[in-house]
């Protein structure tokens, strides 16, 4: 897995905005989530119906984009990596009380297990600038 350093770690955790960049039959597609960073990994929740998970399901490499754009004063962390899918039990009821507690969106619209899974990125590759 990645090492990452202390300032990207920061720079990980003290944003919630990603966008995420699937492929399937050389056809990518890239979208905006709301991403939870821990011990190296990252997770979003998604839906079934979506085509990020329709992807994955049949392509689980990934990557991802935390970038800020501001002039003079571009940073961001772009990780490539591998996708796995949590669906119920512990760990799913762990991250949706992290997202509960975390996002306004989940407490306006919550769901079950079953209902909408989590997608645990596992970085296998990765690049920064503007960090430090």
């Amino acid at each position: 897995m990645v090492k990452f350093s202390k300032k990207e770690i920061e720079f990980l955790n003290s944003n919630e905005g990603c966008r995420v960049a699937t492929s399937a039959k050389d056809v990518p597609h890239l979208a905006p989530v709301t991403y939870y960073f821990e011990d190296g990994y990252l997770y979003f929740a998604t839906d079934y119906d979506t085509k990020k998970y329709s992807n994955l399901k049949k392509n689980y490499k990934i990557a991802i984009s935390v970038d800020i754009y501001s002039p003079g004063k571009h940073k961001g962390v772009v990780i490539q990596g591998t996708s796995t899918f949590i669906e119920r039990g512990k760990e799913f009821r762990r991250l949706y009380d992290i997202f509960y507690k975390n996002f306004a969106w989940v407490r306006a619209m919550p769901w079950k297990e079953d209902e909408a899974p989590f997608v645990k990125i596992t970085p296998k590759k990765k690049v920064s600038w503007g960090i430090g």
